[in-house]
């Protein structure tokens, strides 16, 4: 499985209550467990800054991650932008792999 970073960021008409950020997670959620099986959510942070959400989850492509996008974008008129990432040890092994100069 790889790793991917969603940063969202819900646009202020989507916003009609404190509550309703909440409302659009648990709808968000609904639907990606539905359409995206394979998907495993690892970690959910609020933000302060441009972004509203920063996730981190599991899945098993690329085309999964951007399925995950797909739906964050038409669910809450929100804008996303997905990341690839690798952990810290396995970024150190792809550069011990790398040859010497």
């Amino acid at each position: 499985m790889q790793t991917f970073i969603l940063l969202t960021r819900l646009s202020p008409e989507a916003l009609k209550s404190p509550s309703s950020m909440e409302d659009f997670e648990k709808r968000a959620v609904r639907h990606i467990e539905q359409e995206c099986p394979d998907v495993t959510w690892l970690q959910s942070y609020a933000l302060l800054g441009p972004y509203d959400y920063l996730d981190i989850f599991t899945a098993p492509d690329m085309n999964a991650a951007l399925k995950v996008s797909a739906i964050i974008r038409t669910f809450g008129r929100a804008h996303s932008e997905v990341w690839g990432a690798t952990d810290w040890s396995g970024f150190k092994a792809i550069l011990h792999s790398l040859p010497s100069q």
